[in-house]
């Protein structure tokens, strides 16, 4: 017994090793597996949810497409001022000329164009109407240099003068030749990167013209008087013939093209989204707008977002309390029926799961038109003189609320009093109260289903009636299934795009359904993103409000 309690020493494990050391590495090891098991959940979360949300956010601040196409415009502006009233002067245009030579090359001049037509009306018609003519500016420059001698014609010529091989199937700059002209050195190292990746050589198709603009440009300046390279006789000449060249302006050629150029508002707009990241999209998210003078408000005729967010929120709530007061009823039966009878009416519960979005929302179109059964029914059973006095009340609610639309519900300019109860908010609120009623019953049941009836009998007992038992006992324990369904039907509407574009008409349409436009018909990625993150946000808020005012650990799934 001395021998088995006098240890000065660890205590060891079976292996002979520390048994902390023991301890710590079998606890590593189980982290490592358990890390390991949900390893490709992560995986799949972060790929399809994450990442895309990383990904629209970034989008609705990206703005690179202008300093990518325009670089040196972009630096030449940044001096001139929108306030002063007057268009840049000759250098900024003929540093557009320079960027947007290569931008027509790689037909990126009509993407920039689409992106500042959507600040500025008539943008990417003037970017497109300028491309097809920007070459012929290049070609003065050309024509006069190939006037001079038939060797500038020859694309082995220019390719001798700034490849170090011009045989070679990859361009690789001489050496000093960049010093001497540098900026008709950077235009042929564009033209030799554009052509291989087509797959050509450079040194066998015809070079750009700007080669030849930036060319006079270096000549002008004398840069290329000590070049000693292959044709340094004929660069020389160039050099001593170019004094007598006929000169271009490049703020008249471009006038010349298109007398929108001459508008500060389109120079204006250029600089105004020059940076690479801008709060442009947020803005015209909620109706507002990033000018050159500022931040303005959006004109009266184009404030629509506000509107729109106004209509998702108030719209998805309202689809909310109708699914809570249609399930709650149907939730307490499926809990208090005998099983059997319980599980064959869940199966009408799930049959709309096991019925195509597309045929339900067509079906409500067909019983809510105009001429379809519910109309009939009620021209059947006369009930005008009623839905006179519902259009009444509705139209004072509309106007004391103000955003809902108060001809949303009936108008009885058509014959036999009909409803309108198609292609406005009601008809949305309608259908998709029925295709997200089952996201609201099966939580409600399945936490009903945990709920004694034994409660209920001993408050009964206790001298409670039968609304006071079921108000005061009953109704608190199901709060949690309530809750679980409330936010997984809110969440659901909100996002919902395809029953409202079938059934929302031009009253009834959600902030999605703007969205969906902008991604797939307006191809504005930037603002759908900044209005998925608008909406995102508006979510997360919401759903921290719940947490402050119910407490997310009440809501349960059963």
């Amino acid at each position: 017994m001395s021998e088995a309690t006098d240890t000065s020493g660890p205590v060891l494990a079976a292996d002979g090793t520390p048994l902390k050391r023991s301890l710590a590495r079998a606890l590593r090891r189980q982290k490592l597996r358990a890390l390991g098991l949900v390893a490709p959940l992560l995986l799949f979360v972060l790929v399809t949810f994450i990442a895309p949300i990383a990904d629209m956010l970034f989008r609705s601040v990206e703005n690179d497409i202008v300093a990518d196409t325009l670089p040196r415009t972009v630096v030449a502006l940044k001096d001139w001022r929108y306030d002063g009233g007057e268009i840049p002067d000759e250098p900024v245009f003929a540093a557009l000329y320079a960027d947007l030579a290569v931008a027509v090359e790689k037909k990126e001049h009509t993407r920039l164009g689409s992106r500042l037509n959507y600040e500025t009306t008539g943008t990417s018609s003037l970017f497109r109407k300028t491309g097809r003519r920007v070459d012929d500016i290049g070609e003065h420059f050309q024509d006069q240099l190939e006037g001079l001698d038939d060797a500038w014609k020859n694309p082995e010529t220019i390719a001798a003068i700034f490849a170090a091989d011009p045989t070679a199937e990859r361009y690789r700059p001489r050496d000093g030749v960049a010093a001497m002209l540098p900026r008709a050195s950077a235009a042929y190292a564009k033209f030799a990167a554009f052509t291989e990746s087509e797959g050509d050589v450079a040194a066998e198709e015809k070079p750009w013209e700007l080669i030849y603009a930036e060319l006079y440009a270096d000549l002008t300046a004398g840069q290329g008087a000590p070049y000693e390279g292959p044709e340094a006789a004929l660069v020389r000449a160039a050099v001593a013939a170019v004094p007598g060249f006929e000169p271009l302006s490049f703020k008249e050629a471009f006038i010349e093209v298109d007398d929108g150029w001459e508008s500060v508002e389109i120079w204006g707009t250029i600089k105004a989204y020059s940076p690479r990241y801008t709060p442009g999209y947020f803005l015209n998210a909620v109706d507002m707008q990033l000018t050159p003078e500022g931040i303005e408000r959006q004109d009266e005729g184009q404030r629509i977002y506000g509107l729109l967010f106004k209509r998702t929120l108030f719209m998805s709530l309202a689809i909310t309390i109708s699914c809570i007061l249609l399930a709650y009823p149907v939730a307490w039966i499926l809990a208090n029926l005998p099983m059997r009878t319980a599980n064959l009416l869940m199966i009408l519960v799930l049959l709309p799961f096991w019925t195509s979005l597309l045929v339900r929302t067509s079906a409500w179109k067909v019983l809510l038109q105009q001429q379809g059964v519910i109309n009939d029914i009620i021209v059947w059973l006369g009930l005008g003189k009623f839905m006179v006095w519902v259009e009444n009340a509705w139209n004072w609610f509309g106007t004391t609320v103000g955003f809902i639309d108060p001809a949303m519900l009936v108008d009885f300019a058509s014959n036999e009093g009909r409803l309108t109860m198609i292609n406005n908010q009601f008809g949305t609120i309608v259908a998709m109260t029925h295709i997200l009623l089952p996201f609201m019953i099966l939580p409600m049941y399945s936490v009903m289903q945990t709920i004694p009836p034994t409660y209920m009998r001993a408050a009964k007992s206790l001298g409670a009636t039968n609304w006071t038992a079921f108000w005061r006992v009953y109704f608190p324990q199901s709060v949690p299934g309530i809750g679980a369904g409330s936010i997984l039907v809110f969440i659901l509407a909100i996002g919902y795009y395809i029953t409202p574009e079938l059934v929302g008409g031009t009253t009834g349409t959600f902030i999605s359904n703007r969205i969906a436009y902008h991604i797939s018909s307006s191809l504005n990625w930037g603002l759908a993103a900044a209005l998925g993150a608008i909406l995102l946000a508006a979510v997360l808020l919401l759903y921290w409000a719940y947490d402050k005012i119910v407490g997310i650990d009440n809501v349960k799934l059963g």
